[in-house]
């Protein structure tokens, strides 16, 4: 049945996952890309690092280190309880644990922690909010969304995903989103509708299967072109 959240809550995944997640080429890592509803995530830091070129938004950007981590501190406990009550959900092979899950998530969110104040002062963190972005159109090549849309759909309407990919869409010429499940480890209702209403406005959307699952059967993502 999967474990519920009240809200969206700070998580951060690795540019290792992300590049799973996201069936990233070596090629489309030297893409323009914006980490959209990046939260925690260790992605942006690795890339600067490896030379590559990321800008990261998200709404808990206005809030300091200190803010972030309490927040982080605040809800990981509900999170490991949540998927230790519910392990049938998922696969267990590259993460043996819930208890090494959460490791794994408070190393990159660690590492996010660390650069998160220069980064800020470069300008690769943005405290920008979907369903409005403040960047121009056609900014980036490509825009990922990991871990909002679809995943939260009982908390965010199926308005609010439209109107947020038709944004990254305005923004970067391809958008991916992962996963396509729920919290609750099943399709999101959202998901039809939206790439209906997508495909009769003229996008080119289409389901991909990606090197990555740790919610079982969480092995696809939404491509959306212009």
């Amino acid at each position: 049945m999967g474990f519920k959240l009240e809200s969206v809550i700070p998580w951060g995944r690795s540019m290792r996952e992300y590049i799973q997640m996201f069936d990233l080429t070596p090629e489309e890592l030297n893409l323009n890309v914006l980490d959209c509803a990046g939260g925690p995530a260790s992605f942006n830091v690795e890339m600067t690092l490896q030379g590559y070129q990321v800008i990261s938004c998200d709404p808990v950007y206005k809030f300091t280190v200190d803010e972030i981590f309490q927040r982080i501190q605040d809800t990981y406990e509900t999170v490991i309880q949540g998927v230790t009550a519910n392990q049938e959900c998922y696969v267990w092979q590259n993460i043996p644990s819930p208890e090494m899950m959460g490791e794994i998530r408070m190393t990159a969110m660690n590492k996010f922690l660390q650069d998160f104040p220069l980064g800020i002062n470069q300008g690769r963190y943005v405290k920008d909010e979907l369903p409005v972005l403040s960047f121009a159109s056609n900014q980036f090549d490509l825009a990922l969304c990991s871990h909002l849309l679809f995943t939260y759909s009982e908390q965010l309407s199926v308005k609010f995903h439209l109107a947020s990919i038709v944004e990254m869409c305005r923004v970067a010429k391809e958008v991916r989103v992962f996963p396509l499940l729920t919290l609750s480890s099943e399709l999101s209702p959202w998901l039809q509708p939206v790439m209906n209403e997508l495909q009769q406005r003229g996008y080119s959307v289409k389901i991909q299967q990606v090197p990555y699952e740790f919610q079982k059967h969480g092995n696809q993502m939404l491509c959306i072109n212009k």
